[in-house]
């Protein structure tokens, strides 16, 4: 089968999102199909090229590829959902976020409000056309249904390699891996390491915008005893501080999906997340697989001992989640079963 995948490139900003688009692409392939990946250069701002490439994709005929037909169209992302196919298969990673839960309507312009309703109705346009539509996760689904009243099913994928992560024995550490950006909210570690009485430290790995304030945050605080940032690390690395982990935290605000809540549990590890994180709520039962908690330092630290405290039971919620990722049907046979079926 002749198969193109659309998607988005933002240069030189790789994340979880190539881990998908790269993935779906390689094991159609492993799958036998004739796979042409198509990525269309993004820029986030200013608006202008955000539109100008919505005006391109929605021109964009991919029925015929330099006169090969195409068997099918798979689309991953915003605005690349908008090229046309008769048959085209979307599955949503997540929309123009800026406009939809993250758009303050107190403090947008007249100009904002106006892009707000261009992108809803290319959306509602676009979407409610696919032969089929897909979310990576069911909060993408919620969003879906809550700003355009559009029906997805949520269609969960591996992480990369998740067959290479393993558990080894806990050390007194917790391991909080993400971008160092604002969505993420690792100041809310930081500030719950204030607030810890046990010896965890808590290690912070990744890059991004939001590095030098961390670090700001970590000396006037006067944490830098319990909280290190360890900076960009390898996958072989990363797959070690998992398995060495005591649990792992991840507390961002409103995620789509979130591989680390799959890879913790990959590793056996529990995870501690808060109400309001979306995604990784999907996964963690209070006391089951992990901890959930109101985004607040306190709490936070709270959870931090407790999972310090007792052992046993960060132990016993890691196999949990681990049976429980196995019990999922997460893999990518079934991503390609559902993705391709008549």
């Amino acid at each position: 089968m002749k198969i193109i995948i659309t998607a988005n490139i933002v240069p030189f900003t790789p994340g979880g999102a190539d881990y998908h688009i790269n993935g779906l692409t390689e094991q159609l392939r492993a799958f036998g199909h004739d796979v042409e990946l198509l990525r269309f250069p993004f820029r986030f701002s200013p608006d202008s090229e955000i539109e100008r490439l919505m005006e391109f994709c929605g021109a964009t005929d991919l029925n015929m590829a330099n006169g090969v037909a195409a068997d099918k169209v798979i689309s991953l992302q915003f605005p690349a959902y908008g090229v046309d196919h008769k048959d085209h298969r979307v599955w949503v990673m997540h929309q123009h976020r800026a406009i939809y839960e993250l758009y303050n309507a107190a403090e947008a312009s007249e100009e904002d409000a106006a892009f707000k309703q261009l992108v809803t109705e290319f959306d509602n346009r676009n979407l409610a056309k696919a032969n089929k539509l897909f979310a990576n996760s069911r909060r993408v689904a919620e969003r879906l249904k809550q700003y355009n009243d559009i029906e997805a099913e949520p269609l969960y994928h591996p992480p990369h390699k998740a067959d290479q992560f393993y558990c080894d024995d806990a050390q007194d550490y917790l391991f909080c891996p993400s971008r160092l950006e604002s969505l993420k909210r690792q100041d809310l570690i930081i500030e719950a390491a204030q607030y810890m009485r046990s010896p965890l430290v808590l290690l912070i790995g990744g890059d991004g915008g939001q590095e030098y304030n961390y670090q700001n945050l970590i000396r006037k605080l006067d944490v830098g005893e319990k909280v290190r940032l360890i900076g960009r690390f390898t996958e072989t690395e990363k797959r070690v501080l998992y398995a060495r982990s005591l649990g792992v935290v991840f507390v961002p605000h409103d995620e789509d999906y979130g591989y680390i809540t799959l890879e913790a549990m990959l590793s056996s590890k529990p995870v501690i997340t808060c109400f309001d994180s979306g995604g990784p709520l999907e996964f963690i039962d209070h006391e089951d697989t992990g901890f959930r908690c109101h985004s607040k330092p306190q709490e936070l630290a709270l959870a931090f001992d407790e999972l310090y405290d007792r052992q046993q039971l960060a132990r016993e919620m890691g196999k949990r989640g681990r049976e429980r990722y196995e019990t999922s049907n997460i893999s990518w046979e079934h991503v390609a079963d559902r993705l391709l079926s008549e």
